[in-house]
C-alpha cells in the first residue's frame, strides 16, 4: 500500500483540474489523441498512444489502475501519471477501483476522471526527486511540485458502460463528492454475485482521451484532434472546449488525488 498522507499545496492545483469549461492543458498541448476500450476484471489496457508513451490500465484485485509509462525506457518504481497526479496518499482518479472504501458504483459514479502525466522524462525525473521532499512534508518542494504539476499534459477517461455488483455498505465519505454519476452512467447490474460490503467492477468500456505533447506524434490508428489554444499571462495554455465535446459526466466535481505505484494485482 501507499505510504503515509501527503500534506501542502499541491492539493489546491490539482483539483482544479477537475474543473468544467476551458481545461488547463500542458504547455503546448493543443492536440489530443482519443480511443475506447473494452475491459473485464482481471484484465489490462496497454496502448501506445504517442512517440514514446504507453497508457496502461493496470488490473488490481480492487479493480484497476491508470499508468503512463515511458515506451522505451524500463519501468521503474514511479510511472508518468503517478507523478504528475497528487496527492500520493488518498483518493485518486488514477484508481478505478473498490480501494479507499469505494464501493463499485461509486467507482463507477466518478465519471469522467482527470489526471495529468509528465511531458518528458527531465520532468519526470524533477517529479521523482521531490517526491520524497514533498512526503516528508517540505514546502518549498512542495509548491515546486505543484506549479510543475500545472503545466503537465492531461488526460480524462470516461466511463461509457459499465457491468458490476454493487456494495451492500453504506456509502464512504471520501466517495460522496465524487460519485454523484453512478444513475447518468449506462451500466448493468449482475443479480447473481455474491453479496459483499464494497462490491466488484466486472466490465468497463471507457474512452481515454490524452493531450499530446508539443512535437508529440500520435500512434498510427487513433483518432486525433486539434483544438484552439489561448496562453494568458503566467499560465500555461488553455484547450478551449465547447459544451458538446466530450461531457459525459463533464460537470463532475474532482477531488484528491492518488498515484499508487506498489498497488499489484
Amino acid at each position: 500500500m501507499l505510504a503515509g498522507l501527503m500534506t501542502g499545496v499541491l492539493f489546491l492545483p490539482v483539483e482544479a483540474v477537475g474543473q468544467t469549461g476551458a481545461r488547463s492543458a500542458g504547455k503546448g498541448a493543443c492536440r489530443e489523441v482519443e480511443f475506447e476500450a473494452d475491459v473485464k476484471a482481471g484484465q489490462p489496457v496497454d496502448v501506445v498512444f504517442a512517440t514514446g508513451f504507453r497508457f496502461l490500465l493496470e488490473p488490481l484485485a480492487s479493480g484497476w489502475i491508470v499508468r503512463v509509462l515511458a515506451s522505451n525506457e524500463p519501468r521503474g518504481p514511479h510511472d508518468y501519471a503517478e507523478l504528475a497526479t497528487p496527492p500520493y496518499t488518498s483518493v485518486s482518479p488514477l484508481l478505478l477501483s473498490t480501494d479507499w472504501s469505494f464501493r463499485a458504483q461509486d467507482a463507477v459514479g466518478w465519471n469522467p476522471r482527470r489526471f495529468r502525466y509528465a511531458a518528458n522524462k527531465q520532468v519526470f525525473e524533477e517529479l521523482a526527486g521531490l517526491y520524497p521532499k514533498v512526503m516528508a512534508g517540505d514546502g518549498k518542494s512542495s509548491s515546486r511540485a505543484a506549479v510543475l504539476v500545472s503545466e503537465q499534459p492531461e488526460g480524462v477517461i470516461e466511463i461509457l458502460d459499465a457491468r458490476l455488483a454493487p456494495g451492500l455498505a453504506n456509502q464512504a465519505r471520501m466517495a460522496a463528492p465524487v460519485a454523484g454519476h453512478f444513475t447518468v452512467t449506462p451500466h448493468s447490474i449482475d443479480q447473481g454475485a455474491a453479496p459483499s460490503a464494497l462490491g466488484k467492477i466486472e466490465e468497463l468500456k471507457l474512452r481515454v482521451i490524452l493531450d499530446l505533447v508539443a512535437g508529440g506524434r500520435p500512434a498510427a490508428g487513433l483518432r486525433q484532434e486539434s483544438k484552439p489554444c489561448t496562453t494568458e499571462p503566467g499560465t500555461a495554455p488553455v484547450i478551449e472546449r465547447t459544451a458538446t465535446q466530450h461531457t459525459k459526466g463533464d460537470n463532475q466535481r474532482q477531488p484528491p488525488r492518488i498515484p499508487a505505484n506498489e498497488q499489484k494485482p
